[in-house]
């Protein structure tokens, strides 16, 4: 096969995640390209066994992989919740392989998951058409295990390291890697390693023994034409962390991060927390708003500072970053945006932050919006938003979502000579003795002095300043010119940005046209549909050809999650073209299908 994707699930204390992120891992180290998406319950802990407390990891791997696919073509689930879950959504192929724990579907385990007889294959019209592999996963584990010394709840625990086994026999994929990646994950708990060892080893076993039942499942090789360098697997949340550590290096800045836990970002908190080493300083305060107002400290005093959230976090920072966009201070807010409003879906996945990234503050108040749209580039782009802030004077928000947070996708490790230079702000000498911070550049940039320095003692302040004397004005005129300055100084960014291109058949009369974590899905689709894609991850401003671009084609289709919210702002901002709409909000990335489905019908 040119790509498979598989789906493990099961309770969410079976350890899918787990699993998946070690297979995955397993298939980026053999050169394959992968694309996951975790899925688990927005609950804490349903009760087991339940259809709320099913747990998902779903990963597609091969070449030419856009998307973690949109159904499966081998199925783990690991309890009849699982299955239940798998049919009801539609997540598999028609032929699917569905590898079941066969000691998991006892009368009382159907009773929990709902159902209505005592044959759940048929009950569910599933018999007839996929290949059911029914494997005797709990007592399997349990024989393996008998003379480990381990309680019955450790070894319970170990059932989905046989699963493993036998999925990477099914997938001819080495079991001396997937050994190593246990003794790595196990590394502090060593006492782990030999009984998880055995079951993974027993699973890879047996799956030999199911030869003459199921044939292995064995992927194309291809050319290899990726650029030669180090790959690893790498979350979006972590690529985002190891983006902001990039830059402060590049920079020669120290990295400030003040935030406050919330799914799905509190990873980056974690990730930096980590890197004292690496001299980052993390903050987590006792709110949303003490958050970001410890990072808007950190930039008067000349830091790299950063604070990350989610969705309801930056409705509470709305005022701060307001503060730091009149006193004109750098600062990078990242948002990982989720199901909403409130708390709303805070496991899933949604793209609708960005109205409130643009607008979502008091007064006249512009600032820099990107976004990314794979895990990998999240690297990427939290680089350059730490460097359009520090060389422009200007909060970045940069968005991106749950699927990019908690996926994985194959990402070629930079060295920091190949990053592009950042060279922040900095005031003239010949200042010295007569500063004021009001003072700026021919882009409208504010000129960056820091405590510390002799002769540019100044005062910022969150009320408007004289745009000469940089003293508090309550004049009007005054006060129009700074708000077209702060304006003019979002806008010159522009000089930045990179023209947006045109993927795909160009010649097409019909373009879909996306933005952030839609990316792999929509060009999947338009190489389905021999359409063009124009895709952005520059919002605020957008690149100077966006005009030019979107006026080439017949049909706009703006395919986005949520109602409509990137649409709309293409109206306002590129008027002369006629904006057509596909959206979802369901919690759940693309289908590439249905958008094939929609683009045909009109």
């Amino acid at each position: 096969m040119k790509n498979v994707v598989i789906r493990f699930c099961g309770d969410s204390g079976d350890g899918m995640q787990l699993t998946g992120n070690m297979f995955s891992s397993l298939s980026a180290i053999l050169g394959n390209e992968i694309s996951t998406l975790p899925d688990f319950p927005a609950e804490i802990r349903a009760p087991q066994g339940t259809l709320g407390g099913v747990s998902g990891f779903q990963v597609n791997l091969g070449h030419g992989v856009y998307t973690p696919g949109d159904k499966a073509d081998v199925i783990v689930a690991m309890n009849a919740a699982a299955l239940k879950v798998c049919v009801l959504n539609k997540l598999f192929h028609e032929h699917a392989i569905i590898i079941v724990d066969t000691d998991t579907f006892t009368k009382s385990d159907l009773e929990k998951a709902l159902y209505k007889t005592d044959n759940p294959f048929t009950e569910l019209h599933i018999a007839e058409t996929v290949q059911i592999v029914p494997v005797a996963l709990t007592s399997l584990t349990k024989e393996a295990l008998k003379d480990s010394g381990l309680d019955n709840k450790s070894i319970l625990k170990s059932r989905n390291m046989f699963a493993l086994g036998v999925v990477c026999w099914l997938f001819d994929r080495p079991i001396d890697k997937a050994i190593h990646f246990l003794e790595e994950k196990f590394a502090k708990k060593p006492q782990l390693i030999p009984s998880n060892v055995k079951v993974l080893t027993d699973g890879f076993n047996y799956g030999q023994n199911l030869a003459l039942a199921i044939n292995q499942i064995r992927l194309e090789k291809e050319d290899n034409q990726m650029p030669a360098g180090r790959y690893t697997s790498i979350a979006g949340n972590k690529a985002t962390a190891w983006g902001l550590i990039a830059a402060a290096h590049k920079c020669g800045k120290k990295l400030f991060l003040g935030s406050y836990p919330i799914t799905p970002a509190t990873d980056i908190m974690h990730e930096l927390a980590a890197r004292k080493d690496m001299g980052v300083m993390v903050v987590q305060a006792e709110d949303e708003i003490a958050g970001v107002c410890t990072a808007i400290g950190a930039a008067f005093a000349g830091d790299l500072a950063c604070t990350s959230t989610s969705g309801p976090g930056l409705s509470l920072k709305s005022e701060g970053i307001g503060l730091a966009v009149m006193a004109e201070l750098p600062l990078v807010v990242i948002d990982v945006q989720r199901g909403g409003p409130s708390t709303g879906l805070p496991t899933k996945t949604e793209q609708t932050d960005l109205l409130q990234a643009l607008f979502g503050r008091n007064g006249e108040c512009p600032l820099v919006v990107m976004a990314a749209s794979t895990s990998a580039n999240c690297f990427q782009f939290a680089y350059e938003a730490c460097k359009i802030a520090l060389e422009n004077m200007t909060p970045v928000v940069l968005l991106t979502d749950t699927y990019l947070a908690n996926g994985t996708g194959l990402w070629r490790i930079p060295t920091l000579e190949e990053l592009p230079a950042i060279v922040p702000q900095s005031v003239p000498q010949e200042l010295k003795g007569h500063y004021n911070p009001a003072l700026r550049d021919e882009h409208y940039v504010r000129y960056w002095a820091t405590p510390g320095m002799e002769g540019f003692e100044h005062r910022n302040i969150g009320l408007e300043r004289d745009s000469e004397k940089g003293t508090i004005s309550t004049n009007p005129d005054n006060h129009e010119n700074m708000v077209r300055a702060r304006q003019a100084k979002v806008e010159q960014v522009v000089r930045f940005i990179p023209d947006v291109q045109i993927q795909g058949n160009a010649d097409s009369d019909i373009a879909l046209v996306g933005w952030g974590s839609t990316e792999g899905h929509l060009h999947a689709a338009a190489n389905e549909l021999n359409c063009a894609l124009v895709h952005f991850n520059y919002i605020n401003p957008l690149p100077a050809n966006t005009a030019q671009v979107l006026k080439r084609f017949k049909r706009v289709i703006v395919c986005e999650l949520n109602s409509g919210q990137f649409a709309d702002y293409l109206r306002a901002k590129v008027p002369g073209v006629y904006i057509e709409q596909y959206n979802e909000v369901t919690g759940q990335p693309f289908a590439v299908e249905r958008i094939v489905e929609h683009v045909k019908s009109i």
